[in-house]
């Protein structure tokens, strides 16, 4: 992927990290790699994350509850409640460590079709300035995100693949 297919920027409203990726699939089979947990296991997070998930109802109003383990054996506890979804287009989610998670922030996924390709495009909005400088500082939210997408963009091109070789 070459640098102008991949970016990151921190809004100037001072809450926002935006993230986005072209990557080489369809939208509807880059949509379907968020709504099901079947696929959301293979790909995501960071590099050397791996994911158990707990709980999992991908429609508004539903949640993901899962446990994010990094390469270190630190277990790290999540909490997503869908938002809104709007297939293949969209989807806006809530997102912390637990449900009454004051930091809770909120992520827009937006799948833009380029052809034969997909542009995703990850929108995160904090409560304050400090949360996001936080969440950029203390866990990485910048490159993870970056990584989160490299992970999304090589599992869909490996179902790619697999589609085409049945």
């Amino acid at each position: 992927m070459s640098e102008t297919e991949t970016g990151a920027a921190l809004s100037a409203g001072g809450r926002e990290i935006v993230i986005s990726r072209v990557i080489d699939a369809p939208r509807e089979l880059v949509f379907e790699a968020f709504t099901q947990v079947r696929h959301l296991s293979r790909w995501w997070g960071p590099h050397g994350f791996t994911t158990t998930t707990r709980a999992f109802e991908f429609r508004a109003g539903g949640v993901w509850e899962f446990v994010m383990h990094g390469p270190d054996g630190t277990d790290y506890p999540e909490w997503i409640t869908w938002t809104e979804i709007d297939s293949p287009e969209r989807i806006a989610m809530l997102h912390g460590e637990y449900s009454d998670d004051p930091n809770t922030f909120e992520s827009v996924l937006t799948f833009e079709p380029i052809g034969q390709t997909t542009r995703v495009e990850m929108r995160t909005v904090f409560a304050t300035e400090e949360l996001r400088d936080e969440a950029v500082r203390k866990h990485g939210a910048i490159e993870g995100g970056r990584q989160t997408l490299a992970g999304l963009a090589a599992y869909v091109a490996e179902l790619a693949r697999d589609a085409q070789a049945r």
